[in-house]
This record gives C-alpha cells, structure tokens and sequence, in this order.
C-alpha cells in the first residue's frame, strides 16, 4: 500500500509530488520506485525528475494542465504494476580523521562528552543511506548517523572548507564534494572525488545507494589522493539488489 500524496503547482512546466515529512527509507524506496516507474512510462513530455527526501520534482518541456497530469501521475502511482527490480551500491569511502583535517573533533570531543576515538568509531560503523544529492554538486545528504554524533551547525559557517571535508550537521554527516563555504563541523578528509563533470555520471553515487566509510592514516590518505589525482583511483564498491 502507497502513501498518501500531495500535489502541487511548480511554475507553469512542473508539478512537485510530496510524501509524508518524515526521514525513513520506507518513503525513501518509495520515491525511488515511483521515480524509476515514471522514468520507464511513455510520458514523453516528461524532461527531468528530481528527487529529495520526501519528494518528487517532475519538470516538463511545455506549459501543462496541472489537474490532467496529476490524474496521470495519480494513476500511475495508484497501478499495481511494480517497477523492475532496483539495483544500488555500496560505496566504500576511505577517510583521514587525523587532527590535520578533522578541525572540529577536538571541539565535538568535549561538547559530547566523548572521546575523539570514541567518535571516529561511531561515525565509521554505520551504513549510510544516501537520500538525496544537492546544496552543491556530488553533495550526498546521508541518513543513519549515530544519535549521540548529531550536531547542531555552527554559528558561524566557515567561509572556506575544503573539498573532501567530511562533516556533520544537525542528524547529517556528508561530504563536501568541492571548496565552499559550509557550516558544518569537520570531523575528516576523503580524497575521493565525489563529483568530477568528466565522468558519467559526473557523481558515482545515486539516492538509494550505501556509503560506508573506513579510517586511514595520513600516509594512506596521500597515496591515495596520488591515484585519484592520476584518474586510476578505483572506489570499493558491493551491488546489492532490492
């Protein structure tokens, strides 16, 4: 059984499907299912889909009558037809929480009563869900983070963090995919490139996907970032299948 949507006007070209405002993969599954299902449709006036935590952002390549696509789109959701057989990926990322670059562990530390160890333990045993990609190209907003890692965002964002940065922010952990500014507290590096605009796709990882990351020394950081700089990195990767 569905959940119970809602739809609503965006712009004169698009319509936004909403799904109940909660995080869970349930919801997750469920946008992924009903995104892929649309994508196999013969609705040819479809040009993009775009998906988030609890929604759907379809986009079409003229002005449309929003009640006669919602009726498609109700029926299409509505149908018992199931889509094929989703396949997703577990990425294994490797991360330096040396002091180097986790500039806010030492900070955490204290805040959460725990020990920088005790942290980078808690943040590499999870499996995270990827829900969605935005804020910056290749940026992965990840579900599972440990309870007692969540965070409140700084104050002050940083005006500079460094691409690879891996931070938390709020009940999220992520990673920075290029230099920006950001708010989050940074934990550690990855030398992975999340986003590289040569490759397709430009980003590795999809919505549904898996990250899990492991600790590496500084030494396996540098030797690492030499591949990927070199474009011969090859990412740890498992299929699974839904």
């Amino acid at each position: 059984m569905g959940f119970k949507l809602s739809y609503k006007v965006f712009g004169e070209q698009g319509v936004l499907v909403e799904w109940p405002k909660e995080i869970s993969t349930k919801i997750l599954d469920d946008v992924i299912n009903f995104k892929e299902r649309l994508n196999t449709s013969d609705l040819k006036n479809i040009i993009e889909i775009r998906s988030a935590y609890q929604s759907l952002l379809i986009l079409y390549s003229e002005d449309i009558s929003f009640e006669k696509e919602v009726e498609v789109l109700k029926t299409i959701y509505d149908s018992e037809e199931k889509s094929s057989e989703s396949q997703s990926t577990i990425w294994r990322i490797p991360v330096c929480y040396d002091a180097v670059f986790g500039l806010d562990l030492e900070e955490m530390s204290q805040t959460k009563n725990l020990s920088e160890e005790e942290i980078v333990k808690r943040h590499v045993e999870v499996l995270y869900t990827v829900y969605f990609i935005g804020f910056l190209p290749g940026f992965l907003y990840l579900g599972g983070l440990d309870e007692k890692l969540s965070t409140p965002r700084k104050a002050s964002p940083r005006l500079v963090v460094e691409k690879g940065s891996v931070a938390i922010g709020g009940g999220q952990t992520g990673i920075y995919p290029s230099e920006s500014p950001g708010g989050w507290h940074i934990i550690g590096q990855t030398p992975v490139d999340f986003f590289n605009p040569k490759n397709t796709p430009p980003c590795f990882a999809k919505p549904g996907d898996g990250i899990h990351f492991y600790e590496v020394s500084l030494k396996t950081f540098n030797d690492i970032k030499v591949l990927v700089d070199a474009g011969v990195y090859q990412i740890e990767r498992e299929e699974s299948h839904d």
